[in-house]
């Protein structure tokens, strides 16, 4: 049976692998928690009325809820650390402001308690909402005094507000003198609803949407001029992967030489966006067959390896072998940063 396109915890491992030096430190860079059913009981009926039927996300690994659990699975896979993400929660980011709020504050509660069993391992995300950007700042400044890092936002944020508009600047000047970097994962906000796609149309969902998402993300961000006037601000593209990002690079910087040389377009940046993207910009990758062809020449200091733990395409239990397959053939020093060094840097961790 061919299984190249099995998630790596279910292949049937190259023996070969077993002899590919990789780091020994290893950090997930996207990984997940998964909310109890019952946190969001504790929400006003009101709020818990207009919000989605939270169903479990299948069968995961006890890990997802439980941080005893997680520490034996991370043994296990050799990991050091991970970087945490909810799991059905990703999806409030559509719905209204005080749901998101409400729901968000009670998750970061959550996810700081859980993160309290092995601080130095787990690194909770909190997830920030961005209609009321005073309100934003408060709830960021609150969750890093529990410990928490980086501040989880729409990636698709609602038509009203996007991402260029200024409405985020007192945002982003918070989030940059914190050192807090500001994180976009995938099926975040006005986007795609994968629950209601199926056949091909889920495809066209998690692939070309997607990655869709992402692109817009990063273009409103750069050639907007965020990092320009908030030159210390860092982002994460995560769970989109990283082989398309290069080629994108190259089409924008193709167009900032043509149309910025001929004084056709005036564009408020004054570096190629491929400069600004190495200054400001992460991506975490996974399974990317291209990403890793690509590596060799670009991406060891933007890009973050991850395993998604506890989702069905995790690579769990079997990570070291999946991340000598995907960066194995690079020099050492490049291995360290694509699968920990990158990520302990950007968030301040201490290893």
């Amino acid at each position: 049976m061919d299984d190249t396109n099995l998630p790596m915890s279910a292949r049937a491992l190259d023996s070969s692998l077993a002899n590919v030096k990789i780091p020994d430190l290893i950090i997930s860079a996207d990984s997940h928690v998964t909310e109890p059913m019952d946190l969001w009981k504790a929400l006003p009926a009101d709020i818990t009325a207009r919000m989605p039927v939270m169903e479990p996300f299948g069968a995961l690994p006890d890990g997802g809820e439980d941080p005893v659990a997680r520490i034996v699975d991370m043994d296990r896979d050799g990991l050091a650390a991970e970087v945490l993400y909810p799991t059905a929660a990703l999806e409030l980011y559509r719905f209204e402001p005080d749901i998101q709020e409400a729901a968000f504050r009670l998750y970061n509660d959550w996810i700081a308690d859980y993160c309290k069993h092995a601080p130095d391992r787990l690194i909770g995300v909190p997830m920030i909402a961005m209609h009321d950007i005073d309100a934003a700042i408060i709830e960021l400044k609150r969750c890093y005094d529990m410990g928490l890092k980086g501040a989880l936002i729409w990636q698709v944020p609602h038509p009203d507000l996007p991402l260029h508009s200024s409405h985020y600047d007192p945002f982003w000047a918070v989030a940059a003198d914190m050192n807090a970097p500001v994180n976009m994962h995938i099926l975040t906000g006005h986007s795609y609803d994968r629950t209601s796609l199926t056949g091909f149309e889920r495809i066209r969902g998690s692939v070309n949407i997607k990655t869709h998402d992402a692109i817009n993300c990063i273009h409103d961000m750069v050639w907007s001029g965020v990092f320009e006037r908030h030159p210390t601000l860092k982002m994460v593209i995560v769970e989109a992967e990283i082989g398309w990002i290069p080629f994108i690079l190259q089409q924008w910087d193709y167009y900032y030489h043509r149309h910025g040389r001929k004084g056709i377009h005036k564009f408020p940046i004054n570096r190629t966006p491929t400069e600004i993207f190495n200054g400001h910009v992460f991506a975490t990758f996974m399974d990317d067959t291209v990403g890793s062809y690509l590596l060799p020449h670009w991406g060891d200091r933007n890009c973050m390896w991850s395993s998604d733990y506890p989702h069905e395409n995790t690579t769990w239990p079997n990570s070291k072998a999946f991340i000598a397959q995907q960066i194995g053939g690079l020099p050492m020093e490049r291995q360290t940063r694509l699968a920990s060094q990158n990520v302990i840097d950007l968030y301040g961790l201490n290893f």
